[in-house]
């Protein structure tokens, strides 16, 4: 019965510890399953898998290129053809697209494109249009709402 007093780890949960370099008897005795010489068998052997055994290693040999814009701003992309799935004279914004999966991920706001058609008239609510997505949209009778940035 387990109680308090003789709580045991299940069966098998345990090892003992791997006593190395205990005579040959042990199996791990000698060189202690280290081997024969090289930098494997020494005190300071474990050198990263990038070591190239002080060669000059590979990410300092070639040249450094480009950047990377801090401030880069990332955009959930949608067509306009692809809102095709509403009706007409609703508002769509990014919280109505998330909620249906339509666009995921993180990102600093909602650009809509101007691929495909859009059949009847929305107000869509984005922080950004294409010329040819505001186009569309007005020319379906809908509207176009700029927020942000």
């Amino acid at each position: 019965m387990n109680e308090l007093s003789n709580l045991r780890p299940p069966k098998g949960a345990t090892r003992k510890r791997k006593r190395v370099g205990r005579g040959i008897g042990s199996r791990l005795g000698k060189t202690a399953g280290r081997g024969h010489g090289g930098m494997g068998s020494r005190k300071s052997g474990n050198v990263g898998a990038w070591f190239e055994g002080g060669q000059m290693p590979l990410q300092r040999r070639l040249p450094k290129v480009g950047f990377t814009n801090i401030f880069r701003k990332q955009w959930l992309t949608i067509n306009v053809g692809d809102l095709d799935k509403f009706e007409a004279g609703t508002k769509v914004d990014e919280a109505l697209l998330r909620q249906l999966n339509l666009v995921k991920g993180r990102a600093d706001g909602l650009k809509i494109l101007g691929d495909g058609e859009l059949p009847v008239g929305l107000h869509i609510v984005a922080n950004k249009f294409t010329a040819s997505a505001k186009s569309k949209i007005e020319a379906a009778g809908g509207t176009v709402e700029v927020v942000g940035g």
